[in-house]
């Protein structure tokens, strides 16, 4: 299917902040489902955008593809239903720190766990936009907002962490301004079979300005403080590519090639399809200043889906046994009569 980028959008008005880091995603998003469209040979009907309620979730208004516009932390849950029912579509899910991991947390842990067949992108600004400025699960330790005046008191989750942890076979980070890293993920998540999770940086620019900016606000603090990982490719960063990732008995350690001993030869070569998740869950949990911030895809494994295992069991039963009447089902199997 041959599409444009602009054939994704439906020309509805953009209603982001200025400045918000939605619209970096959402201008990687047009492109990636142009090439998706193109390298699955879907037509554009056949794509679904479901999300939850946040100012991601308003996704769904500008794109020229079904989407449905769901409730609080439901967006995977009704996802899943819709993969399981139509396995034809290509299902996106569109939800923020605080959707998919506060209210929406257990539906975010089970689609992980059973590997359905979506594209999930979570948008992190560690902040509650929509409803103006309240600490979310992914809030820093410590940081003051309208519902923590005095410091947030509680440890932040760390989706990427959290979704391997829930044995997500395709596990990825992307920063908002990075828009051709972000194309490039979402591409090959939409092509994985099983559950994507891309974590998205986003900057909240009204609630939360900067809070990525450590290691994300120019492009020089990115070639320092974060490493893109790369399947086959030794974990290398830095302006000059000599700085790397090791072993130091059971932690990563960043070293410097050339100096204290250390070779190209001891760095790290980043292995996405390694089913044991120790490495990616240590590489995902990596945080500035101490380490550089992982961004990439961190995990990429196959395993079954569980919309092919549902198909799969309802086409066994449906060779294995003749259509029934409802009397006759009513009547099989252990049955009791009552006096």
């Amino acid at each position: 299917m041959n599409y444009s980028p602009n054939d994704f959008r439906n020309g509805n008005t953009v209603k982001w902040c200025a400045g918000c880091g939605d619209h970096a995603i959402f201008n990687a998003v047009l492109r990636a489902l142009a090439e998706v469209a193109e390298r699955l040979d879907i037509p554009r009907e056949r794509f679904a955008f479901v999300s939850g309620i946040g100012c991601s979730s308003r996704f769904v208004y500008y794109l020229n593809t079904y989407g449905f516009h769901t409730i609080h932390g439901r967006a995977a849950a009704i996802a899943t239903g819709l993969k399981t029912a139509r396995p034809d579509l290509s299902v996106w899910v569109c939800s923020g720190d605080g959707d998919s991991l506060a209210i929406g947390g257990n539906h975010f842990i089970h689609a992980c766990r059973r590997n359905i067949d979506l594209n999930l992108i979570l948008f992190n600004n560690e902040i509650y936009g929509l409803t103006k400025g309240q600490y979310s699960p992914t809030s820093k330790l410590g940081k003051v907002t309208k519902t923590s005046p005095f410091g947030t008191v509680e440890q932040p989750f760390a989706p990427a962490v959290l979704a391997l942890g829930a044995k997500a076979s395709f596990v990825a980070r992307t920063i908002d301004v990075e828009v051709e890293l972000t194309k490039e993920i979402l591409v090959k998540g939409a092509c994985h079979k099983g559950i994507s999770v891309t974590e998205a940086l986003v900057n909240c620019v009204i609630f939360n300005h900067r809070t990525h900016a450590d290691f994300a606000e120019s492009k020089a603090l990115r070639e320092e403080r974060t490493i893109l990982l790369r399947h086959g490719e030794k974990m290398l960063f830095g302006s000059e590519r000599n700085k790397g990732l090791v072993l130091d008995g059971l932690k990563l350690k960043v070293v410097t090639v050339g100096e204290d001993g250390y070779t190209i030869d001891d760095v790290l070569t980043h292995d996405a399809h390694e089913e044991d998740t120790t490495l990616h869950t240590m590489l995902a949990s990596m945080r500035y200043p101490e380490f550089p911030v992982a961004i990439g895809v961190i995990r990429d494994v196959e395993r079954p889906t569980y919309d092919s295992e549902v198909a799969r069991q309802i086409e066994e039963q449906k060779s294995a046994k003749p259509n029934l009447c409802a009397n006759e089902l009513f009547r099989q199997g252990e049955v009791w009569k009552v006096e």
